[in-house]
C-alpha cells in the first residue's frame, strides 16, 4: 500500500494525509535513537489502513516506545498528559505557574485584581525585573477543541479594565506588561490574528513556533506527573490534590509515595523514570 495516499482522521474529525516525517519527528523529540525510531516506523507503517485515527497511531507508537524505555513513552504522551491534568483547569494553572517560575518569574495563582469597573480573579500573575504580567489560562480536557476568537476578545477586555486601574494606583510599583493567554490546545486563525493585533501574548501547544508549550516543557524538563507510565490514575489524582503537579516536585519529595504505600521496589522504578525525564 502506498502510504502517501493514506488519509488519517484527527481528533477534530478532519481528514489529512498521513505523514511519516511528522511521526518520525514526534518520536525523535522523545530522545529515542534512530534504531528505536526506525523499528517503530516500520511496524506502524505495516499496520496503516485508510481512515485510521491519529489516536490509534499514537497508541501503537506509545506501546512500542514503552516496551523499549518507559521514560521515552512518558515524553511521547506529553500532550495527552496535559489533558489528564483536568477535568478542572486549576492544576493546569499551577502547571503554567511552575513553568514560569523555572523561567525566572515569581508567581501567584488565583489573585483578585481591581479593575476600573469591577474586580477580576486572575489565573496567574508573574513578576520579573520590576514588571508584572497577567496570565489567563484556557484549559480543554478534550482533544479537538481549539480556542476561538471569543477567548482573546474576552481576556483583552478584562486586561484593559485592570490596566486602567493599575496605571492610576500608587500601590503598584511594577510596570504592567501585555497580558498572556495560555491554552493546552491551539488557537484558531482569527484568535491569533486578534491577539497579535491587540497586543496579547498567545501561548498554545505549538505557538509561538519553536517556543510553544511543548517546546518549553521539553527544554526545561518540566513534565507534569500525569506523563508517568508507572503511576496509576488514582495515584496521579492523589498527587494533584496535594498540589504536586510536576515530576520534578515528586523527585525532590518522595514522601508522597510513602504516603500512598508504594513498595520500595516500585518506588525505585518510579523515581528512576522521573529522574530520566527531568534530566
Amino acid at each position: 500500500m502506498d502510504i502517501q495516499n493514506i488519509e488519517i482522521i484527527k481528533s477534530s474529525g478532519e481528514k489529512v494525509k498521513f505523514s511519516l516525517d511528522k511521526l518520525r519527528s514526534s518520536l525523535k523529540r522523545t530522545g529515542a535513537d534512530d534504531t528505536i525510531v526506525n523499528q517503530i516506523l516500520d511496524k506502524v507503517r505495516d499496520e496503516l489502513y485508510q481512515g485510521i485515527s491519529t489516536k490509534e497511531i499514537y497508541n501503537r507508537a506509545f506501546a512500542l516506545l514503552k516496551k523499549n524505555k518507559s521514560f521515552l513513552a512518558s515524553k511521547y504522551k506529553l500532550k495527552k498528559a496535559i489533558y489528564e491534568l483536568g477535568p478542572t483547569g486549576f492544576p493546569f494553572e499551577r502547571f503554567v505557574s511552575a513553568i514560569l517560575r523555572y523561567s525566572g518569574f515569581e508567581t501567584k495563582v488565583g489573585t483578585i485584581l481591581q479593575g476600573e469597573c469591577v474586580s477580576h480573579e486572575i489565573d496567574v500573575i508573574a513578576f520579573k525585573n520590576s514588571e508584572a504580567t497577567i496570565i489567563e489560562c484556557k484549559f480543554h480536557s478534550e482533544q479537538g477543541l481549539n480556542c476561538n476568537v471569543k477567548i482573546p476578545l474576552y481576556i483583552n477586555s478584562r486586561f484593559q479594565d485592570i490596566k486602567a486601574h493599575w496605571i492610576k494606583s500608587s500601590k503598584n510599583e511594577e510596570v504592567l506588561t501585555p497580558g498572556w493567554v495560555v491554552t493546552n490546545t491551539r488557537f484558531t486563525k482569527d484568535a491569533l490574528q486578534y491577539g497579535n493585533c491587540c497586543g496579547l501574548y498567545l501561548l498554545s501547544w505549538d505557538h509561538p513556533n519553536n517556543n510553544g508549550l511543548k517546546d518549553r516543557i521539553d527544554r526545561l524538563g518540566l513534565y507534569p506527573i500525569t506523563v508517568s507510565t508507572l503511576l496509576t490514575n488514582r495515584e496521579k489524582q492523589f498527587l494533584l490534590s496535594r498540589d504536586v503537579v510536576l515530576c520534578r516536585e515528586l523527585k525532590n519529595d518522595s514522601f508522597f509515595l510513602d504516603h500512598l504505600g508504594v513498595s520500595e521496589t516500585r518506588k525505585e522504578k518510579i523515581l528512576n523514570e522521573i529522574s530520566q525525564l527531568c534530566g
